[in-house]
C-alpha cells in the first residue's frame, strides 16, 4: 500500500517542477523521498511508478505476461494496430515482418545513404548561421528512416509533411487528456489526414509498381515485406506510421542531446573532433552517445496496463491499473551510477560495471526496441559526418528536458555553424 506524501515531499516536488520546467523534477524528488515504488498523487491520474533493475526486469522479462501494452491513450487511437501497441501473437507477427530491414547485417549498406542525407541538410546552411540542431536533426533522421524502411526520398515532400508530422507527435505526447481522456482536441484532424493520405499514396504507388520495384532494387524494404505478407492498406499504414514516428523521433532526440551535451562540455567536443579527424572509428563518440542515452533516454518511461496483480517487494499493483517503469530514474539512480547527474562519457570507457537492466535506453526483454542497433549506427555515422564537415559553437542558452513523445531538449539546441576548410 502506497503511503500519502508528506507535506515536505509535496513542497519539494513543486519546487522541482518550477526549477526544471518538467515533471521529471518531481519524479526525481519522489524517487529520493519515497523510493523505487510510488504512486503519482494527481486527482484523476494516479499511476504507479517503479524503477531500478529488479523492478524493471519484473515488468520487461520475468512477469511480462502480467502487463499489456495496449491502453486507452491517444497513441492507441492513432497508431491503432501498430506493432508498438499490440500484444501477443499479433505483435509477434508484425515484429517478425519488420526485423529484416533493420537487421544489424544490413547496417553497413545504409552508411553512404546516411551520409548523403546529412549532407543534403547541411548544404542548406550558411556559414556563420545559427541553426537549431533539434530541427536539423529531425530533418536528417526523417530522411534516413523514410529511405531505409520505405525506399522513399521525401526531400521534396518535407514542406508537405513537416507540420503534419509535428502535429502527430504532439497528438500522442502527454497533455491534458491524461486527466480528461475525452477532452476536445482542436487543430489535429486536418494535419493527421494529410499524413495519412501521404502514407496511403506511398502504399498505392508501391502496389502499382511492385514487380518493377523488386527488379530495380534487388532487395526488399519494410514496405515490401508488409505488402508481400498480405496485410491490408490500413494495417500497413499503422506499421508505417508507427515506424516513421518511433524511428525518427527517437533519433532526433538522441542527436539533439548529443549536440546539447557537447555544447555544454566544449573540452569533450574538442577531444571528440580530434578523434573523428584522426581515427577510423572514435571510441569517445560511442561513449558520448551512450552517456547521452543514459542521461536523456529518448523513450524515458514505459507505459503499461496491469493484466494481473503484480507485487513489488510487498507493494501491490491491482489489475487494470496503469504502471510506469522509469528508464530516466533507473539511469540516474545514485546507488548504481557514480555521479549519476553528471555528463561523464568515460564511465563507459572500460565496460559498465552495473547490474543487468540498469542501462535500458532501448528497453529490454523480448520487446526491446527493434531499431536499437540501427539507431546507434545512425547516430555514429551522422555525428561523424557532421563533425568532420562543420564546426559547432553552442550559444549558451538554457536547455531543459521536455516530456513529449520522446525526451527532447527544449527550446532547442542553437548552434553557430561553420563549414570546415577543405571539406568536400
Amino acid at each position: 500500500m502506497t503511503q500519502p506524501l508528506s507535506p515536505e515531499t509535496g513542497r519539494a516536488a513543486m519546487r522541482a517542477l518550477i526549477k526544471e520546467k518538467s515533471p521529471l523534477g518531481p519524479l526525481k524528488v519522489m524517487a529520493q523521498h519515497v523510493g523505487r515504488f510510488f504512486q503519482i498523487p494527481i486527482p484523476g491520474f494516479r499511476p504507479y511508478v517503479v524503477f531500478g533493475p529488479e523492478f524493471v526486469r519484473k515488468v520487461l522479462v520475468t512477469e511480462r505476461e502480467k502487463v499489456t501494452w495496449r491502453n486507452t491513450d491517444p497513441v492507441t487511437d492513432y497508431l491503432d494496430r501498430g506493432v508498438l501497441i499490440v500484444d501477443g501473437e499479433e505483435h509477434d507477427r508484425y515484429r517478425k515482418l519488420m526485423e529484416p530491414p533493420l537487421h544489424p547485417a544490413r547496417l553497413a549498406g545504409y552508411t553512404q545513404m546516411m551520409i548523403s542525407q546529412a549532407d543534403r541538410v547541411t548544404s542548406q546552411w550558411q556559414n556563420g548561421e545559427t541553426v537549431d540542431m533539434l530541427v536539423e536533426s529531425r530533418k536528417i533522421a526523417l530522411l534516413i528512416i523514410m529511405q531505409t524502411l520505405f525506399s522513399k526520398d521525401v526531400w521534396d515532400d518535407l514542406p508537405r509533411i513537416w507540420n503534419p508530422i509535428l502535429k502527430a507527435i504532439e497528438y500522442i505526447s502527454p497533455g491534458g487528456w491524461i486527466i480528461w481522456r475525452n477532452m476536445p482536441r482542436f487543430g489535429f484532424r486536418k494535419p493527421l489526414k494529410v499524413l495519412d493520405d501521404y502514407l496511403f499514396e506511398i502504399i498505392e504507388e508501391r502496389r502499382k509498381k511492385k514487380d518493377e520495384w523488386k527488379v530495380e532494387s534487388g532487395t526488399s524494404d519494410l514496405l515490401q515485406h508488409l505488402i508481400d505478407a498480405g496485410l491490408t492498406d490500413k494495417v500497413i499504414r499503422d506499421q508505417m506510421l508507427t515506424m516513421m514516428i518511433a524511428g525518427h523521433d527517437t533519433s532526433t532526440a538522441l542527436l539533439a542531446w548529443v549536440f546539447a551535451l557537447l555544447g555544454q562540455h566544449p573540452e569533450t567536443q574538442t577531444q571528440l573532433l580530434h578523434e573523428v579527424d584522426t581515427q577510423e572509428k572514435s571510441a569517445l563518440l560511442d561513449h558520448v552517445i551512450k552517456e547521452s542515452l543514459r542521461l536523456y533516454p529518448p523513450i524515458h518511461i514505459g507505459n503499461r496496463r496491469i493484466a494481473e496483480e503484480m507485487d513489488f517487494d510487498g507493494n501491490k499493483v491491482p489489475k487494470n491499473e496503469r504502471l510506469f517503469y522509469s528508464i530516466y530514474l533507473t539511469h540516474r539512480d545514485p546507488s548504481i551510477w557514480e555521479n549519476a547527474e553528471d555528463f561523464c562519457p568515460e564511465r563507459f570507457a572500460h565496460g559498465r560495471k552495473t547490474p543487468p537492466m540498469s542501462y535500458i535506453p532501448f528497453g529490454g526483454g523480448p520487446r526491446a526496441c527493434i531499431g536499437a542497433a540501427f539507431g546507434q549506427a545512425e547516430a555514429r555515422v551522422v555525428m561523424t559526418r557532421l563533425l568532420q564537415t562543420h564546426t559547432f559553437e553552442f550559444t549558451g542558452h538554457k536547455v531543459h528536458a521536455h516530456m513529449g513523445a520522446t525526451l527532447e531538449p527544449r527550446p532547442g539546441v542553437m548552434m553557430k555553424v561553420m563549414r570546415r576548410a577543405g571539406i568536400s
